[in-house]
């Protein structure tokens, strides 16, 4: 069995609606979520307020609070559905023993959290390296569908620049 199977044999269905969180900064939260459809936006809340989007996530995306997941702590994250979603939940748990159980789903896992690892690096090297134009261009270029898709309050939130700020980045862009 591997680590989509384990997931979805063990998991249970759960339907959220546009508009409602899947868990808030502070729960805590022993699962991990496997995207079936929709489209959801995670993000850090400071305390007065501002709000700065960790990640948007949409279909076969994993997702989960790895400090709550496994360690216990609180979520430092909230994960909200931007589409009506369903996802598969898993206590975290449970994939973790079969993961010393079962060497495919241990390679699995190794994988997912490679990639989550490495999708958190070029994340970083985006903030620290480009402009926001450069971002919007590679956002533009390799997740065209979130552009599309997300409202443009949350998009500046993304990018880390206002949205007159990014109003004016489009207009550049689109220009011939």
């Amino acid at each position: 069995m591997n680590f989509i199977e384990s997931i979805e044999a063990n998991g249970k269905a759960v339907d959220i609606k546009k508009g409602e969180h899947v868990f808030v900064h502070g729960d805590l939260d022993r699962s991990i979520y496997f995207i079936k459809y929709g489209l959801l936006k995670a993000y850090y809340t400071t305390r007065d307020g501002k709000e700065f989007i960790k990640s948007f996530l949409m279909d076969s995306d994993v997702i989960g609070s790895l400090s709550s997941a496994y360690k216990g702590d609180s979520c430092s994250f909230s994960l909200l559905c931007l589409e009506n979603t369903r996802l598969i939940k898993v206590p975290f748990s449970i994939i973790y023993d079969f993961s010393k159980a079962d060497q495919s789903v241990a390679n699995d896992l190794i994988v997912l959290l490679l990639n989550l690892s490495m999708k958190k690096e070029k994340r970083e090297f985006e903030f620290l390296c480009l402009s926001v134009e450069e971002r919007y261009r590679q956002l533009e270029n390799e997740s065209p569908i979130i552009i599309e898709k997300v409202t443009q309050n949350d998009l500046a939130r993304y990018l880390g620049v206002t949205p007159v700020g990014l109003s004016r980045i489009k207009a550049r862009v689109t220009r011939p």
